[in-house]
């Protein structure tokens, strides 16, 4: 089989795109595994399909590069992208992705992706733990240019008190009163991703507690994010992640 692909960044977020509306393509682990392998492969962090859907614009199906499934914030923004650049879609969207319905737009250089809201925090002493779609581990550290992210993070990641599907874990740095730094060991990569949007989004509501309020500005290794919410009784509503999805090249192989 023939595939054609494009290549999508968002903040260095990397992923394999592929329209499947007319392909009907289901993708084995093993697939999937080579497309993103950065050696014989593509390579990416993870893969997405677009495919028709009844009663949304578009179904985004996205599996990280181990061939596991779970919500991509960056992902969703790179896919919003992608159906706009399709014709799918005009500058907003409504659609359907692993964990349900979100809402998307695009303007100009900016990609936009609602997520669910978001009930509560769990604390861990002064680490937390908050799933906004994916799980996410916070901890809150200084100088975390100078940490050993994929030692720290794949120890975190693979501890009993999140067995047995374990969790993505984050280091953040609070840098002033409206902007944080984050570095991140993404489950499923097993490995530091440049960017996860999951990731910088529970960062973002987790640093509220320490007076980072809406809006909060991300600093990635691979670029700035900004999220946006709205903070109540019951907890977080109207949680949006917004930044640049870039497509960086197309192609073709045999798989």
């Amino acid at each position: 089989m023939k595939l054609v692909f494009h290549k999508y960044q968002g903040t260095g977020n990397d992923f394999v795109m592929v329209d499947n509306r007319s392909l009907k393509w289901v993708p084995t682990t093993a697939q999937v595994a080579h497309l993103c392998d950065r050696k014989r492969g593509v390579g990416a962090d993870g893969l997405i399909l677009i495919q028709t859907h009844r009663e949304y614009d578009f179904e985004m199906v996205y599996f990280n590069s181990d061939g596991s499934k779970s919500l991509c914030g960056n992902g969703s923004r790179c896919a919003i992208h992608f159906a706009h650049s399709l014709q799918i879609i005009g500058n907003e969207t409504i659609f359907l992705t692993t964990d349900g319905v979100h809402k998307g737009s695009i303007h100009d250089d900016q990609v936009s992706f609602e997520l669910f809201d978001v009930a509560s925090i769990t604390s861990y002493g002064d680490d937390q733990f908050i799933n906004t779609g994916s799980p996410h581990y916070i901890s809150f550290r200084n100088n975390i240019e100078k940490l050993d992210v994929f030692e720290e993070g794949k120890e975190i990641r693979y501890d009993e008190r999140f067995s047995p599907d374990g969790t993505n874990v984050n280091f953040v740095e609070i840098m002033n009163d409206s902007s944080i730094s984050v570095r991140t060991y993404e489950r499923g990569v097993e490995d530091e991703t440049l960017s996860c949007g999951t990731g910088v989004t529970a960062a973002a509501l987790g640093a509220s507690v320490k007076g980072i309020l809406s809006p909060v500005t991300i600093n990635t290794l691979g670029g700035v994010l900004k999220v946006t919410y709205e903070k109540g009784e019951k907890g977080f509503q109207k949680i949006y992640l917004s930044g640049p999805a870039t497509p960086v090249f197309e192609g073709r192989l045999e798989i």
